[in-house]
């Protein structure tokens, strides 16, 4: 059987006969008490959308985020008073909640800021394409290998102080390369592509390598889905070719809003740990930050990489379902929404329903009309009336010491 192409380090499920998620091989990267990478779970970051100035509000931003299972958060620094202002934050966060891994964004070549900033937080992203600014020149026919690597050491000199900062501090960095941000010299090499991507990353990761500095996260971000996969495909072959087993931080740019912007930030974040790559993810949608959250649990959960939530089995009903599932299959819901670890099954009729929904923990399923049978794992446990459904199901969950009180 033909299999997928493959990284060095890492293989792909064997088409058909492997159900197993084979993550590739990182270093864990510690990002405060969160650890990405190694052996841990896929961790869930997003970002507020208040202004870091606005002390209780970004607060408030950050405490609502981390209170519905956001692991890590990230705010905005544009200014060296929004860098100052996250040392007030972070002091509230202890003061009046608890301590809460905080990420800060430099977009723009802003040392000054990104020195203030790593003071305060337990990680900084940078985007390589936007640390030296090369204006273009329409008669340029090349970059000389010189040139190229000329600007390659301005950066280097550049990035030198955050590096050691970070190092120094056992702090990390996320290298966050933009498909729509890639420097002069990178998109008149490679073009538009994710070969000029992934080839900013790499030097990004040698100029950290140099100085001594793996705490690395790196991420290849694009608003189209089929250059983000492309981008973080190859950028997984080369930095395992290279020997470099760095955290990847997945995620859709500019995804947009609405069912569209969840199924789009969908298809590309979980077609890729499906693959093995990722290591942490953010859903970005032009929505209230705390409503990227629940997608990206339900990918995760979804692909078996972790299990927050209850996981509903329930068939699409046809002319033999014997009771109204769709209302049915609510009421189950919002009466077990709350527990987490259990696979609930609720099937309309006997033909398929207990094939269906063997793996699940309890299964409701339509036997007779006006009656439904409820079973443990593979087991009929009673047949009682439609009415009392839903009440008996959570009298079984809570006789095997299952149920918590929401």
């Amino acid at each position: 059987m033909q299999t997928l192409p493959v990284a060095d380090r890492f293989a792909y499920s064997n088409l058909g006969t492997d159900t197993t998620i084979h993550r590739r091989k990182t270093r864990p990267v510690a990002i405060g008490s969160v650890i990405i990478g190694g052996n841990n779970p896929v961790v869930v970051q997003s970002m507020i959308n208040e202004d870091t100035l606005d002390i209780d509000g970004a607060v408030a931003g950050i405490r609502r985020l981390h209170e519905i299972g956001c692991e890590i958060v990230r705010v905005t620094v544009p200014s060296m008073a929004h860098a100052r202002a996250l040392a007030e934050i972070k002091q509230k966060l202890i003061d009046t909640y608890q301590i809460v891994p905080l990420v800060a964004d430099v977009h723009h070549n802003g040392m000054k800021i990104a020195l203030e900033v790593a003071k305060h937080v337990d990680k900084v992203r940078i985007n390589p394409g936007l640390y030296v600014f090369e204006k273009p020149k329409p008669d340029r026919t090349e970059y000389t290998p010189t040139e190229f690597a000329e600007i390659g050491e301005q950066i280097r000199d550049m990035l030198e102080p955050l590096v050691v900062s970070l190092r120094n501090q056992n702090k990390a960095m996320r290298i966050g390369v933009n498909h729509g941000s890639l420097a002069e010299r990178m998109l008149f090499t490679y073009g538009d592509t994710p070969e000029g991507m992934v080839e900013s990353a790499l030097e990004c990761i040698r100029i950290c390598q140099s100085f001594d500095f793996h705490n690395l996260v790196v991420s290849m971000k694009a608003s189209r889905v089929p250059v983000m996969l492309a981008a973080y495909r190859l950028l997984a072959q080369r930095m395992d070719k290279a020997g470099m087993d760095y955290p990847i931080h997945l995620g859709v740019t500019e995804a947009g809003d609405g069912e569209y912007g969840r199924i789009k930030s969908t298809a590309g974040i979980a077609t890729l740990l499906a693959e093995g790559i990722g290591d942490t993810l953010r859903v970005s949608l032009t929505e209230a930050p705390e409503k990227e959250i629940p997608v990206c649990y339900s990918i995760l959960q979804s692909l078996g990489l972790r299990k927050t939530m209850v996981e509903y089995v329930a068939c699409p009903s046809c002319g033999r379902t014997l009771f109204n599932l769709e209302e049915v299959l609510h009421q189950v819901r919002e009466a077990t929404k709350h527990l987490t670890g259990l696979d609930i099954a609720v099937m309309g009729c006997i033909v398929n329903g207990p094939g269906e929904m063997a793996d699940a923990d309890y299964g409701y399923v339509g036997k007779t009309p006006g009656y439904i049978s409820l079973y443990r794992g593979r087991d009929e446990i009673e047949r009682v009336p439609e009415a009392e459904g839903v009440a008996k199901l959570i009298a079984l969950i809570k006789a095997d010491d299952r149920w918590v009180d929401p």
